[in-house]
């Protein structure tokens, strides 16, 4: 069904799409090739609200002289049938000329999935697919989870040393990982759509948990920046913290908290939530359905021992990126999750799925066993 050049035409949209996957959410990322035997013109979602890869492409296609009568499109999701910020790309291929679509995967949302394909078919236009599904889908596994269940893609950031500790006994803990892993580790911020955090992070450290590094910021619209979320279950946060005060968006998810301090933080334009879990705690699970609602495709956690144990007892982890050091921090240095286990059948155990070296570090991709 599918020829080499189908295949080869394909992992090129996926390149595509790459270009914007810092930049799009709330939306997917996607890449388009369109091309006519000859010549190929490439197109890429670039914001949301902005174009969308396949009218991208068709605007270069024509800017570059390739022949869109009879011409082949090759997309990595499907296209939309629906009109939103923008109006449907599905109705732009059927009027441009294009003969052929081939794409990645369906779109996952269930109100508009396959409606593109019967479109662009009712139209007279072939129609293959999905191709390179899995990579497609890899590409925003983010938005394809909250898509099927409501909630973002939650994944947790670690840094340790060989035997899983974070800091001395001390707090001291710069650095464990070398520039590189921590440079990946402004990526991993640069993709999500929030990071989550814990009262005691900031109490400790007043980080601001923010992308700085220029790579990220495309064509001028600047760097898009994660929603930082506090889980502060007594709304402890000093008004002075660097996160309240940098002009980023911070979101304050607490219990209790006393009208003095909300009313302060409310006329610092700080949004804050109330979800108790009965227990003078955060419910864990209520914010990421309230980050759900907001439209947060993933979610990273960026926290100490306490909320990553809290995270993983509950089991609303997706997946963990672990960078481990090749160092020792010996037995008195703090261990990297609290979880108070007793018994070897309550061990919690998890897959590789990766293994990189990241300069001097390990960077281990981990998925949580059945």
């Amino acid at each position: 069904m599918f020829s080499a050049l189908d295949y080869q035409f394909m992992a090129d949209a996926i390149i595509e799409a790459r270009k914007g996957q810092y930049n799009t959410s709330p939306n997917p990322a996607v890449g388009c090739i369109i091309t006519d035997g000859t010549k190929k013109a490439c197109g890429f979602h670039e914001k949301a609200g902005l174009g969308h890869a396949e009218v991208n492409a068709l605007k270069n296609a024509k800017a570059q002289g390739v022949n869109l009568a009879g011409s082949t499109c090759y997309v990595t999701l499907e296209p939309c049938s629906h009109f939103g910020k923008t109006p449907p790309c599905a109705e732009a291929l059927s009027q441009s000329g294009v003969k052929r679509v081939v794409f990645g995967m369906f779109d996952p949302n269930p109100k508009v999935s396959g409606k593109g394909v019967a479109h662009l078919r009712a139209c007279g236009i072939q129609v293959d697919g999905p191709l390179l599904e899995e990579e497609a889908r890899q590409l925003n596994i983010g938005f394809f989870h909250r898509m099927a269940t409501g909630l973002p893609w939650f994944f947790a950031k670690t840094a340790s040393s060989l035997d899983g500790r974070t800091a001395m006994a001390s707090g001291e803990s710069q650095w464990i990982t070398g520039k590189e892993a921590r440079a990946e580790v402004q990526k991993l911020r640069a993709k999500s759509c929030a990071i989550i955090t814990g009262i005691g992070t900031v109490l400790a450290d007043d980080p601001q948990l923010n992308v700085r590094d220029s790579r990220f910021s495309l064509n001028g619209h600047g760097i898009r920046q994660p929603l930082r979320v506090i889980v502060d279950s007594q709304c402890r946060i000093p008004l002075d913290a660097k996160l309240l005060n940098d002009g980023g968006k911070t979101l304050i998810a607490y219990a209790q908290g006393d009208s003095k301090k909300l009313s302060a933080l409310k006329e610092k334009q700080i949004e804050t939530v109330q979800l108790d879990d009965g227990q003078g705690k955060v419910d864990l699970s209520a914010l990421l359905r309230f980050l759900g609602e907001k439209q947060c495709n993933t979610v990273m956690l960026e926290a100490g021992s306490t909320l990553l144990g809290s995270c993983l007892e509950q089991n609303l982890i997706n997946e963990v990126k672990a960078f481990i050091a090749l160092t020792l921090l010996g037995s008195k240095a703090r261990p990297l999750a609290t979880l108070p286990l007793t018994q070897m059948n309550q061990q919690i155990r998890f897959k590789k799925t990766d293994l990189q070296q990241v300069g001097q570090d390990l960077l281990i991709t981990l998925s949580r066993n059945a």
